[in-house]
Order: C-alpha cells, then structure tokens, then sequence
C-alpha cells in the first residue's frame, strides 16, 4: 500500500509535458524547473545583450575613427551585422528544434560568441590590426583588405554566436515551466516579463558602463569587458545544469514542412478529394509519429494540406512521409503557416525601432547633453533612455498592471498576447509623431546645440513602451503558438523580424533619399540641420498607421493552434 501511495506521489510531482532532466529521466518538479532553473537561463542573457549592445551602439564611431570608413559606409555595415544576427536565428533554432536540443546550442553559439568577441578585443588592441592614426601631417589610410577581412570575421562569428543564442534562450527558460500546471503557467508569463526585463538590464550596462569604459580606458578595454562577461555566463549557465528540464530534439520541422507540401501536391495532381475526416491518416499509438511531441487534433483551416494526409488504399499505408503525412504533420505546419501573418504585420514596428540606434543618435549629436554641471553623456549612450523605461515598466506591469486587468477580463494575463502586441503597436504611431514634432523644434531652434538632449526623453519613452508590450507579447505568442517540434524556430521566426526590419529600414533611406533629391536637396542629407528628418518620421508614422489597421484586420480573424478564435484571444482562467 505504501508503495502505492509512494508512486502515485511521484507521478503528481513528474512534469506533464515530456521534458526530461540532464540524465535523461521525465523531470520531477521538486528539483527541477521553475524560478530553481530560470535565473541561470536569464544571466546568460544578460551578458549576451551586455556584449551585443555594447558593440551594436559603438561599432560606427570604431568603423569611423578607427577604420577610416566614411559614416554612411559604416552605419550601412552595422545594420547589415545586426540584421544578419537576427536573420541567423533560424540557423541556431533549426539545429536546437532539430539535432542538438537547446542547452547543447545556447553552450555551443556562445562559445562561438566569445571567440568572435576574442577577436574583436585582439583587432582593437594590436596595431597592426587597424590603421595608424590620423594626424596632421599623415593622412587617414583607409585599413588594409586583411585588417577589414579579420574584423569582418570577428563581427560575423558575434553574429552566428547571436543567431544561435537568441531563439533558444527564451524558449528554454520557457521549458522549464510545465504546461499541465496551473501555478507554473503562470510562472511562465512571469517569465517572459523578466526576461523581457534582463533584456533591458544587459542593455542598459553595455549602452552606459561598458561606452563609458571604452571612452576613459579605449577599446581594447571597451570590448575586453564584454568578452569577460560572456565567458563567465556559459560557466554560470553550465551551473545550472542539474535543474534544467530539456525538450528532447524532434528531427528536422523543415523537412517534415516539405514533407506535407510535397505529399499534398502529389495527391492533389492524382485528384484526391477530402471528403471526410475519417479520411485521414494518423498513427494509433498514444503518442505521435514525431519523436517526443503529442498529437495534434485537426483544424478545418488551410484544407488544402490535408490532401498529405488523405489515405488512398487502406491497405498500402506507409511510412514513407512524402507519399502520406500523419494529421499532427500536417497541423504541424498549419500552426507554422498561422503564424506567418501576424509576424508580417509586426515588422513595420521593427523599422521604426531601428531608428533608435541612428536618426535618434543623430539627433541628440547635435543637442546639449551635459548632465549636470560637468559630465556630457556620450553620443552612444543616448539609448539608455529607452532602456531604461523598460525597467521600470516591466516590474509596474506585471505587479500592478496585470492584475487589475485579470479582474476585468478574466484573463491570466490580464490582456491576451494579440491584445499587448495591438497596444504596442498602436504606442510606436505616436512615438513616431513624438519624434517629428521634437525634430522640428530642433531644426527650427535658433541654436539646436543649446536645446537639451533631454528633449528626446518623450520619443524613447514611447518607443521603449511599444517595445515593452509588444516584444513580450511576441514571445508569450510565438512560444504558445508553435507546437512541440518548432518552438524554437517559432521564436527564430519573430525574431528575424528585427533583422529585416534594419534591412527595411536601409532600404527605405535609400529610397527616401533618391526620391527627395539626394543627400544634397534631399530629406536626408549629410548635414542634420538642413535635412528634414521630421518629415521621415511623419513618413514611419504613416506607415505604423496603416500597418496597425493591417494588424487589428489580422488579430481578428487569426484562430489559433486548436483551431478555434477564443485559443488565443478569449483564453480565461480556469478552476
């Protein structure tokens, strides 16, 4: 009887959800998981954000002082980094989703990162890796193919490290909170507020210690830090490994994609017809034919692929997954499909966050920013304003804000994550508007050196807002969203979409500027002062607008993985 009652004591403390702790075992959450696990996944993230925002706002004043590359050159080749750092999340989310699991490559990708930040550290501190300084009687030499070619090996190797890192970071502090819990459930969301949080803190100590280290003690120093910091946050990530619960790699979701259009496509050309749901095909065994993840129940959206998995000859069923998928493949990539569009009409507030670390630097270039009666704050560590509102706004949301909106709504989050990305959204049209108005003060300012930097605080406190609801919101839905095989992937996919959004961002500058005259009658020239960046702003004002609308049209039609509107947007507490 004892043994009894022991096991069935043992079975309420196992976690629901399939993860298994670092010895292979279904994880027990008296040891394993939660806020036990989370603080080692969150410090890893704060010194990553530390090194890359560190880098991110001081990279053009190295490539322009250090280099000799002209300003327009060097700010085109930092947002191409960050872009391209972004983009490479769907590398680091296709290895975790499918071969390593997401412990193996969030180790993997930093150590990587730290070898690109080695790098970065030797090309700033040997001479002969950068040119000679400019002087009076020398002038500037533009750097040599081989000091470009090892700087541009360092940066890339930061850029693979971060597109490995960031798609998994998230999703495995997630892991570690069991869906089947009520009370974890809830931790969860708590989660991705404070991880929303660290975020911010790694941001504001590389936008302001570590700028003002580089500028007192140079960049060797400058990126020397950083370099430190991300070595000792594997060791502490390393630490922790005996409370993780681990999501076992399911193979390739890519392929399985494949799998379903191709099959689809092939029954379609042989003319099969869906006609009933008992048509389908789907493996009796209680778990699914993917390796580790449930089944999936069938959702009458996107009927098309269901022609994958339609059973032609009863007798000759296969397991040749190109000729007959199973349901939960086909919802499988129906759920990826789902998400697609909300991940489109999220990308606008992404070119409007990019002018964060330019047009809005190079606004408060040419304002006073002293602080008080002798300290002038460094032209890179404008952004710590945004940064700092998210500090702030994070802890009052989630203390205060929430649950007076749970008593409203009956939501556990108080509004559903369609909900706070619609918030955020609507938030950036008037930081947008902020930022032209402030702008044309500025330029219509007798003496734009005299008007304090301060001026600035309205623009980043909205920006930082939007930032707040809506990149929490994008992680709360991406990670519920996607299914068991494709969570990280489903966090690469939001994420990528800050990576085209500097690449957008780009774009739209070039084309503002051959279309407005050039950088010398355009709006957009050389000199700030005789350029009309209000009228940009008003531009991505414009454009927030109307991709707000193409949201709300979006969020209301959107049904989520169960198939149903009220998955997502009506999901209440229960018990």
């Amino acid at each position: 009887m004892d043994e009894i009652e022991q096991e069935e004591s043992l079975q309420t403390t196992l976690v629901s959800n399939g993860r298994v702790d670092f010895r292979g075992r279904i994880a027990d959450k008296r040891t394993t998981g939660g806020w036990k696990a989370a603080p080692f996944i969150i410090a890893n993230e704060v010194a990553e954000r530390l090194a890359f925002f560190s880098i991110a706002v001081n990279m053009v004043s190295y490539l322009v002082f250090e280099m000799h590359q002209s300003i327009p050159k060097a700010a085109t080749h930092v947002t191409d980094w960050i872009g391209a750092a972004y983009v490479l999340t769907i590398l680091g989310a296709f290895l975790a989703d499918a071969y390593l699991g997401r412990f193996r490559t969030i180790v993997l990708f930093s150590s990587i990162y730290v070898v690109g930040m080695v790098s970065l550290t030797i090309s700033a501190s040997i001479d002969s890796l950068h040119p000679p300084p400019c002087t009076n009687k020398q002038p500037c030499k533009p750097a040599s193919l081989g000091q470009t070619a090892f700087l541009g090996c360092a940066l890339g190797l930061i850029a693979l490290g971060t597109g490995g890192i960031k798609p998994c970071v998230s999703s495995f502090g997630a892991d570690q909170f069991d869906e089947g819990d009520k009370n974890e459930v809830i931790k969860k969301y708590a989660f991705f507020n404070w991880f929303f949080f660290a975020i911010n803190i790694g941001a504001l100590f590389g936008i302001t210690l570590l700028v003002q280290i580089q500028v007192e003690k140079g960049w060797g120093w400058g990126f020397g830090v950083p370099t430190a910091a991300m070595f000792c946050s594997i060791i502490i990530l390393v630490a922790g490994m005996r409370y993780y619960r681990h999501q076992k790699p399911m193979g390739s979701a890519f392929t399985r994609f494949l799998q379903v259009v191709v099959a689809s496509l092939m029954n379609h050309y042989r003319g099969v017809v869906v006609d009933r749901e008992d048509d389908l095909y789907e493996v009796s065994t209680k778990e699914s034919d993917i390796l580790g993840a449930g089944k999936l129940h069938h959702t009458a959206q996107y009927r098309f692929f269901d022609k994958a998995a339609v059973i032609t000859d009863a007798e000759a069923i296969t397991k040749n997954r190109w000729r007959l998928c199973t349901v939960t493949q086909v919802e499988e990539f129906k759920s990826f499909l789902r998400v697609l569009p909300v991940w489109a009409s999220t990308i606008a507030l992404a070119v409007s966050f990019s002018q964060l670390s330019t047009f809005f630097i190079s606004q408060g270039l040419t304002m006073d920013r002293k602080l008080g009666p002798s300290y002038l704050i460094p032209a890179s560590s404008i952004p710590v304003f945004s940064s700092i509102n998210a500090l702030i706004l994070v802890p009052i949301y989630e203390k205060w804000i929430v649950p007076i909106l749970r008593r409203y709504t009956g939501h556990r989050r108080g509004i559903t994550s369609l909900q706070r990305m619609g918030v955020g959204l609507f938030v950036s049209i008037f930081a947008m508007a902020s930022a032209a108005l402030v702008e044309k003060k500025r330029r219509n300012h007798p003496k734009p050196l005299t008007m304090s930097v301060f001026w600035l605080l309205p623009q980043y406190f909205l920006m930082g807002s939007a930032e707040v609801f809506t990149y929490v919101g994008q992680l709360e839905f991406f990670y519920d969203e996607a299914t068991d095989g494709t969570r990280s992937i489903s966090s690469a996919v939001f994420l990528s979409e800050f990576g085209l959004g500097s690449w957008l961002s780009s774009a739209l500058v070039e084309i503002v500027e051959a279309t407005t005259g050039g950088e010398e009658k355009g709006w957009l020239r050389n000199d700030i002062n005789k350029s009309r960046l209000d009228y940009f702003y008003w531009l991505l004002a414009g454009i927030n607008v109307v991709n707000f609308f193409i949201y709300l049209w979006i969020a209301r039609r959107y049904k989520g993985k169960g198939g149903l509107n009220k998955s997502v947007r009506d999901e209440a507490i229960r018990g």
